[in-house]
């Protein structure tokens, strides 16, 4: 799979159920290879592996995932941590048989470069700052999708 990674999670670790004393690791990714289609990508594993490769590339690289494994997601329980994505699979490495290599997107494929600012959100499906403003009330609770730009960054 061949894609420009839109978004990463940062390295967490969690207590390891098999293991009592010791910790596993995990950080997530979501790559795209066209304008429609986005997957996320899931790596588990020592902390030494984990933080190697989530240190190895940044949002805007372009990555080849080799040996990736696939399986179904759970809608519910994914995208609480993850984008939604319009797959019903998601891709897992694993240490010993994944390899992610990266590579400057001039060098792949220039046509990914332009994915990278695309939204991933139906453009039907976003609120913007006034009409919250203005329905703030109604709003209480809900989850909302928000398209915004940044205008300036100062101290």
């Amino acid at each position: 799979v061949i894609g420009v990674v839109i978004g990463k999670t940062d390295v967490r670790g969690f207590p390891d159920r098999k293991n009592i004393g010791s910790e596993r690791y995990t950080f997530s990714f979501t790559i795209r290879d066209s304008p429609t289609y986005f997957i996320n990508v899931s790596s588990w594993g020592r902390e030494e592996y984990i933080r190697s490769l989530s240190e190895s590339f940044r949002v805007g690289d372009c990555v080849t995932i080799e040996n990736p494994l696939l399986q179904s997601k759970e809608a519910e329980r994914e995208e609480k941590f993850n984008p939604a994505t319009p797959s019903c699979y998601k891709l897992l490495l694993s240490e010993n048989h994944s390899v992610v290599k990266t590579s400057p997107c001039y060098e792949t494929d220039t046509k990914l470069l332009s994915l990278l600012h695309l939204p991933v959100k139906d453009p039907q499906d976003y609120y913007s700052l006034g009409d919250i403003t203005a329905n703030g009330q109604s709003l209480d609770g809900r989850v909302l999708n928000v398209l915004a730009a940044v205008m300036s960054v100062s101290q």
